[in-house]
């Protein structure tokens, strides 16, 4: 359920309001909203008379929260969140813009791609050191050595870092080098992650399951966020679908759905999306026209000798070219790179 406490209400009484809604034996979140109080009691409020703490002293209202992921939504919270990292405030009128290797393959290899991609305007440098592979024969990262080097190169050029996390165990560590934790499309139904990203104060990438429905991918934030975390940024990466012309089918409709049903910022991979290189720059460009807070893109220096995901890595001049684009775009839009 949803509580509205009256406007000027004092602190003492929406922290007594917030106590008892607890011994009631519900799970309370806050949020604020144009001066207004709003508590997010969650859980089995069976035995709770809704009809008494309507009467209560400085609420308002008690409205029910329809929809299952009940802190993502919008009913709990209208505002968009705004999530602060580094140079960037995801979520603002500032578009986002995550850029690099798909993995950590050496130094000289990341510090070329985090010159590069610094040079176009990317604010966040993304690079993998624990990579979930298909084959177990495939380079599976290098760990936290790999770590090491992408947090050197993104600080030599004033970067952000977000990095992929898959091990509940991992997550200290990867916090310790990242500024954002990136949960993969494998592990969006790892509850143990998401417990474990839940309870870290780093913002959290949630990427987007195979083959998940938007309710399902809003309920794995739902996860991090009930956990204590609400730094959630939402990431499509593309859907499989009975199409094998691309690796994924891109769901740009997810977009403005998510913009509706939530109020979490969102932003698109089309290198996982489409998987193809000569994609990756049209579906970027739809995707901030469609609403997107921001794109995750792969560059590499040498694509064709890249340890994974070549062939949908951009050239550091094409990243470049699309980044001038997207500006193009953002102007339209009143938002800004």
């Amino acid at each position: 359920m949803l509580v509205l406490l009256k406007r000027g209400t004092g602190e003492p009484v929406a922290g007594d309001i917030a106590s008892r809604l607890r011994m009631s034996g519900l799970s309370v979140y806050r949020t604020d909203h144009e001066g207004q109080v709003r508590l997010g009691a969650v859980g089995d409020g069976a035995a709770v008379d809704w009809d008494t703490v309507r009467g209560w002293p400085g609420v308002e209202e008690v409205r029910k929260i329809a929809v299952p992921f009940k802190l993502v939504s919008r009913t709990f919270q209208p505002h968009d969140t705004v999530i602060s990292v580094g140079r960037c405030a995801i979520g603002s009128a500032q578009l986002a813009l995550m850029a690099g290797p798909c993995s950590v393959e050496g130094e000289e290899q990341v510090f070329t791609i985090a010159e590069a991609v610094a040079r176009a305007g990317a604010t966040v440098m993304r690079g993998g050191a624990y990579k979930p592979r298909t084959s177990p024969y495939s380079f599976q990262g290098l760990g936290e050595e790999g770590l090491k080097l992408l947090r050197r190169a993104a600080d030599a050029h004033g970067l952000a870092v977000v990095s992929e996390v898959m091990d509940p165990q991992l997550v200290p560590l990867v916090a310790r080098y990242a500024d954002i934790l990136q949960v993969g499309a494998r592990n969006m139904q790892n509850f143990s992650l998401l417990r474990e990203v839940g309870r870290a104060t780093k913002p959290v990438l949630l990427k987007r399951g195979l083959a998940a429905t938007i309710e399902e991918w809003l309920m794995s934030a739902e996860h991090v966020i009930s956990h204590g975390n609400a730094q959630v940024i939402l990431c499509e990466r593309g859907i499989r679908t009975f199409e094998t012309y691309t690796r994924n089918t891109l769901d740009l409709n997810a977009i403005p759905v998510v913009k509706e049903l939530s109020h979490l910022p969102v932003i698109v991979d089309p290198s996982h999306g489409t998987g193809i290189r000569g994609m990756v720059a049209p579906m970027a460009r739809a995707a901030i026209a469609a609403g997107a807070d921001g794109l995750i893109i792969e560059v590499h220096h040498d694509p064709d000798h890249a340890l994974s995901d070549g062939p949908q890595s951009l050239y550091p001049a094409q990243y470049h070219e699309l980044v001038g684009q997207i500006r193009t775009i953002a102007e339209v839009l009143g938002r800004r790179v």
